[in-house]
């Protein structure tokens, strides 16, 4: 009977021979594995040897893995298959340090783990590295201290566009940048990018190698990984990176982000594009799909050909067996992901399991766990009313229209028919707004419907045409309905202007979808609009999908959403309404210079978002964030219909409501600052636990605000269930600055109403200012105040005052040396010596 060490021993070497290690010599090259320095082993020997390979004198025999030249480069350390490998690990250390080896596998045959004794801890590899493989890596020489030093300002993606950008005369003129930017295309980090791009470092120095951002559709995740992948490259930190998206449209949207951001220093390739010669590419862009299929990843990469691995929407690109995908390199792992973690139901039911909620929240918290954040605290999160707070993003403008038939199906009765069957029993039959076109038919709702849309939705503010839209329907059938239905009326309304191409259907099963959802976004699907010469836009004004057009999709200009479909789910919710959230300048569109000159900028304000589903006051007002779901038990038998024994079986019939419709309620409604009540639920929680806690309520009372900070921070912060902190409740709240506790508790406990903005707060701070000080360049107030508020927000203009560097402000985008000239000569001392004397810097930092 084969032993458990000779088992592990026979799969070990089986490994290594499969990638290029030699035991003996061969027409291939010497032998470049040694077992235990000096210790020869005859080849007849070497699977007999197994059974006692832990019980040789000295304790256990280690492979040391060679170069080409014979000298070591990996000490494999071989454990039994019962024992864990990594009990081998210090012993490894030692040997390996003493053969000069810089690598060590740890290995029972079935798990093993690679470590780069010079890059942190051994991680899990699914394959051993060939010869080649491993002799590449060597030359790799990482350093976290290097990385972590490295400055990362706002034009650290603008120096590998333009290096020499601040040089240009167009720069240099006020006047002229903007255009001058928007002209070359430079792309400057925002402050809260430049901030997540700085997290990475900090951790990286902290001994991390897993980080996950949580930023809001609309906020810029692709800049933001540009800036940390050249952040690696640049640092030789990695030397090839590999990007995974989960969708064959995000993968060239990607690709051509980074060729647009990076090329002047890096290459970026698509890998089905190029699979011959990939390994030339800084950047791999591919689906994991596409890695997954034949398993082409184990087939053609070693575990260390990427040292950076990037997942794009995280919970999604490594689910399922596109985790193999991901683990199976070594390296760095960053996650991006839109959908907040928070708002998902939890059930501790038997059969929760089954529940598609159940499984999305398990997903999620999984992806938390997988990127190395098992508090629940990602390393970077900027929320949707963050983005909204600090004008980068939008909120809806939410239509809520219901039709007669709708407004049953939403009922707690839901839409009630008498039925009869073959023998003439009676019964009834309910459909639930689950049943929509799926067992229930409408036409007449579906009408309805577009209808509205067309009649209350955006136009296009330049060409004056309906406005780019987005339609999710409940099924492929159901978004082939709802283009006829669109493209029917379109006619009608604008007789021959489009040729049934005015909402088209964009689903799996339409040969192309995936380069119409690009030529959307790129406005030329179906060509371009001749509703108004010079605007480039697309003559196709609506996509009806399915779920296609979701998860990361990038068309800033939509103007409509409609949700024909009820939903369920969070974060699908989340992650439909952030298409409609990105701001954008619609005179970008507009070729003619002296026409966009004339325009100046004409912003995106708004977006409607028509909900035919009562789906945002489902998740405002009726979703139990905190519910244990409770599942129905399976039912032996069928469920019964009508009453007693003369009640007709249940079927799953389905139903044509052939009767008119139309919309009988209709509310609109803009969403305030405060965001909606997804993006609102985790503070409020907070609240409702702070205002339980009596200790907590007394301490309060008697206003000792540093022991009632000290409660909140011994019983209330970083609990299982809920993790509160500052960072979270300040994000959930929608504050855009720091909160202290005392002012986290004058809010849930009432003593104020609001917290104030970062802007309330400069203008109480500076309404001090005059009050005190009294200037008396009345005429110079406004240059004044410009400083005043630059010096509190931005930590650079304040290290370039205080520094007396003063030059150096023409290169800042922010307040320039102009800006200075224009502040009388004794405030420019004078305020930031007032500041630094009776203003708390904390709140802006």
């Amino acid at each position: 009977m084969i032993g458990k060490e000779a088992t592990a021993r026979i799969k070990i070497n089986k490994l290594l021979e499969e990638v290029g290690w030699r035991f003996f010599a061969d027409t291939n090259g010497p032998a470049n594995v040694v077992l235990e320095p000096n210790v020869k082993v005859a080849h007849a020997d070497i699977d007999a040897l197994g059974a006692d390979f832990e019980k040789l004198t000295d304790g256990f025999i280690d492979f040391l893995l060679l170069d080409r030249d014979g000298k070591p480069l990996i000490v494999l350390e071989a454990k039994s298959e019962g024992k864990n490998p990594l009990v081998g690990k210090e012993q490894a250390r030692k040997y390996a340090r003493s053969q000069n080896a810089r690598f060590v596998i740890l290995s029972n045959g079935n798990i093993h783990y690679l470590w780069d004794l010079e890059q942190g801890n051994p991680v899990v590899i699914s394959k051993f590295p060939g010869p080649s493989e491993i002799k590449n890596h060597y030359a790799f020489e990482p350093s976290a201290e290097r990385l972590s030093s490295e400055p990362v300002d706002r034009d650290f993606i603008v120096l590998t566009q333009m290096p020499g950008y601040a040089s240009e005369a167009a720069w240099k003129n006020e006047q002229e940048r903007p255009p001058f930017i928007e002209k070359a295309k430079l792309r400057f980090l925002r402050d809260y990018q430049k901030r997540a791009v700085m997290r990475v470092q900090e951790a990286v120095k902290q001994g991390s190698t897993r980080f996950l951002f949580e930023m809001a559709t609309g906020t810029g995740k692709t800049l933001t990984s540009a800036a940390v992948i050249k952040l690696f490259l640049k640092t030789r930190n990695a030397k090839r990176v590999l990007f995974l998206v989960d969708r064959l449209e995000l993968e060239v949207q990607a690709d051509k982000a980074f060729k647009e951001l990076l090329k002047n220093d890096f290459t970026s390739i698509i890998y089905k594009e190029q699979r011959d010669d990939w390994r030339k590419a800084d950047i791999v862009v591919t689906t994991v799909q596409s890695l997954l299929f034949n398993d082409k990843y184990r087939r053609f990469f070693a575990p260390t050909d990427f040292d950076l691995v990037i997942s794009d929407e995280a919970h999604r690109s490594i689910g399922g067996n596109a985790r193999a995908v991901f683990e199976y390199f070594i390296g760095y792992k960053l996650g991006l992901t839109a959908t907040p973690k928070d708002f998902l139901k939890q059930s501790k039911s038997p059969q929760s399991v089954r529940d598609p909620r159940e499984t999305e929240r398990r997903m999620m918290l999984d992806t938390y766990r997988t990127f190395g954040c098992d508090t629940g605290e990602p390393t970077f999160r900027y929320s949707l009313l963050d983005g909204v707070k600090d004008g980068f993003l939008i909120n809806p403008y939410v239509v809520d229209a219901r039709t007669s038939v709708t407004t049953q199906l939403l009922s707690d009765q839901g839409f009630v028919l008498d039925v009869t069957d073959d023998d003439g029993n009676t019964g009834q039959e309910t459909f639930a707004v689950r049943d929509f076109e799926k067992r229930f038919f409408a036409e007449a709702t579906n009408g309805a419907f577009c209808q509205t849309l067309l009649r209350n939705g955006l136009r296009d503010p330049i060409s004056g045409e309906f406005g780019k839209t987005i339609v999710f329907a409940v099924s492929q059938n159901h978004a082939a309905k709802i283009a006829q239905t669109l493209n029917e009326m379109a006619e009608q309304l604008w007789p021959g202007k489009y040729q049934s191409d005015f909402a088209i259907q964009v689903t799996s099963e339409v040969s192309d979808a995936q380069r119409m959802t690009i030529n959307f976004a790129n406005n030329n699907l179906g060509g371009h609009s001749a509703f108004a010469s010079d605007y480039r836009t697309s003559k196709a004004r609506v996509c009806v999908t399915v779920g296609m057009m979701t998860t990361g999709y990038d068309c800033p200009d939509i103007l409509n959403l409609a949700l024909m479909r009820p939903i369920f789910s969070p974060s699908d919710f989340v992650q439909m309404k952030g298409r409609g959230t990105r701001g954008h300048n619609f005179a970008d569109q507009v070729f003619d210079p002296a026409k966009k000159a004339s325009l100046g900028r004409v912003a995106k304000k708004e977006f409607r978002l028509f909900d035919f589903f009562a789906n945002c006051e489902y998740f405002e007002e009726k979703f139990q964030y905190d519910e244990e779901l409770t599942l129905p038990k399976i039912a032996a038998a069928p469920l019964e219909i009508g009453g007693g024994d003369g009640g007709l079986p249940a079927v799953r019939s389905t139903f044509e409501f052939t009767e008119p419709d139309q919309v009988v309620y209709q509310f609109e409604q803009q969403v305030g600052a405060q965001g909606m009540r997804i993006d609102r639920e985790l503070f409020q929680k907070f609240e409702q636990i702070a205002r339980s806690d009596q200790e907590l309520s007394d301490l309060v009372e008697k206003q000792n605000w540093d022991a009632a900070a000290r409660r909140v921070i011994e019983e209330l912060f970083d609990k299982p269930n809920d993790y509160f902190n500052l960072e979270r409740l300040r994000q959930a709240a929608g504050v855009d600055r720091r909160i202290s506790i005392r002012e986290l508790l004058e809010k849930a406990f009432g003593h104020i109403s609001k917290f104030k903005s970062k802007d309330e707060l400069i203008e109480d701070e500076f309404r001090k200012f005059v009050l005190d000080q009294k200037p008396e360049e009345a005429d110079r107030l406004r240059q004044i105040r410009y400083f005043f508020e630059a010096y509190i927000r931005d930590p650079k203009v304040r290290a370039l005052i205080d520094a007396g560097h003063f030059g150096d402000l023409n290169v800042n985008p922010t307040f320039t040396t102009r800006d200075l000239k224009e502040v009388p000569v004794p405030w420019r001392k004078r305020i930031p010596e007032y500041i630094k004397d009776y203003v708390s810097l904390n709140p802006f930092l």
